[in-house]
């Protein structure tokens, strides 16, 4: 099988920064043999977490709504790739909410299975692209430790991650294509790792 890979668009601007670099990501993808695809949180219905842990029955969330469309694909991934700007040193409202709904991940992991805390099975490899407006050292602090646990989550290790600086205008990056580039390398490397580390089908 070919590697699959989920690609998450977690801004609120369809054509801003972090989308065109994920789509630069996501064409370096499938242009080395990599299944992808893409799911575009602004335009999901996706409730927050109401923390009824229904899903403590079997690990599913039983809130049914557009989350249940990324849940199935990601329960079959070999890759996901998550991108979405800084707002207050974490992600998207929109990425956010996708993100507690993975809760139901974490429960299965954690309460059903019993996995013990820092138990690694990195079944899945993780890459995320953000961008910021400002060019605080510690800009990506936050927003990199709410990706880690995210993907630990899912079983998944960060394998890569694309954070640039100075951009806040929505077409900002078209003035670095040096940075799109990167995006488009990263997408093609990525498949490769995937395919290295599960040795999944090597032919595009």
């Amino acid at each position: 099988m070919k590697p699959y890979i989920v690609a998450i668009y977690g801004s609120p601007r369809k054509e801003g920064n972090t989308a065109r670099l994920l789509k630069e990501a996501v064409r370096g993808m499938r242009e080395v043999g990599g299944v992808v695809t893409e799911f575009f949180l602004r335009d999901m219905k996706i409730s927050p977490c109401m923390e009824i842990y229904g899903c403590k029955r079997d690990g599913r969330c039983v809130i049914e709504d557009d989350f249940q469309l990324i849940s199935k694909a990601l329960e079959k991934s070999d890759g996901i790739a998550l991108a979405s700007p800084v707002f207050f040193y974490t992600v998207s409202a929109h990425t956010k909410a996708f993100m507690d709904r993975c809760q139901s991940f974490w429960v299965r992991k954690y309460w059903i299975e019993k996995v013990p805390f820092g138990t690694r099975n990195d079944r899945r490899a993780g890459l995320f692209i953000s961008v910021g407006a400002t060019r605080g050292k510690k800009l990506f602090d936050g927003v990199l430790l709410t990706v880690r646990y995210f993907l630990d989550a899912l079983d998944a290790t960060l394998w890569n991650s694309l954070l640039y600086r100075g951009l806040d205008g929505p077409e900002d990056i078209l003035k670095n294509p040096s940075y799109l580039e990167e995006a488009y390398e990263a997408g093609r490397a990525f498949v490769d790792f995937i395919r290295t580390v599960k040795k999944v089908d090597g032919n595009p």
